[in-house]
């Protein structure tokens, strides 16, 4: 099974179960912190995917690490994915209920790939070329990459524009050999 679909296993009835308790704002607030935690912190990433660390020691450093801090739901349901041995899908679970949530408040994950990095007025105009498209309130983050040459790449969801110059030139040179 992949691994979306079971962090998707985990998400939807945490996300329902969050919603009942109306902490679904908390609880998402907990996972936008623990996916931060875990891209910064690659030593606490890699040990909850250690096959040689304990369950019952990843639960007990999971409970003092977040016991207090998060939501009692948080971390319950921390305790659960530790006990089914899924800890390691804890990253990918997180993920999948931001993504889950985003969508349920009508909002719409997009990505703009540039050479610079994005000043504000530059990129309200992408949020608002995002919303015209899709019609949805876009979460937009930047990718800074030289590759490209000039232009932009903005992905929405399986749709990508790419106004790059590194896409123009592959484009031409397809023209020519054909």
């Amino acid at each position: 099974m992949s691994d979306r679909r079971i962090a998707a296993r985990y998400a939807k009835p945490l996300l329902e179960l969050a919603e009942k308790q109306k902490v679904l704002k908390n609880v998402k607030e907990d996972f936008d912190s623990f996916v931060l935690i875990c891209k910064e912190n690659r030593e606490f990433s890699l040990m909850l995917k250690s096959p040689t660390v304990p369950h019952f020691k990843k639960t007990d450093i999971l409970k003092k690490a977040f016991g207090g801090r998060y939501n009692d739901l948080t971390v319950q349901a921390f305790d659960l994915i530790t006990r089914k041995n899924r800890e390691s899908m804890l990253e990918s679970i997180a993920n999948e209920f931001i993504h889950l949530y985003n969508v349920k408040q009508g909002m719409t994950e997009a990505s703009v790939t540039t050479t610079f990095k994005l000043d504000a007025s530059t990129k309200k105009s992408f949020e608002k070329l995002a919303k015209d498209i899709t019609g949805k309130e876009p979460i937009l983050s930047e990718i800074v990459n030289q590759d490209i040459l000039g232009g932009y790449i903005l992905k929405l969801g399986d749709k990508q524009i790419d106004d790059s110059v590194k896409g123009q030139l592959n484009n031409l040179k397809l023209n020519f050999s054909n």
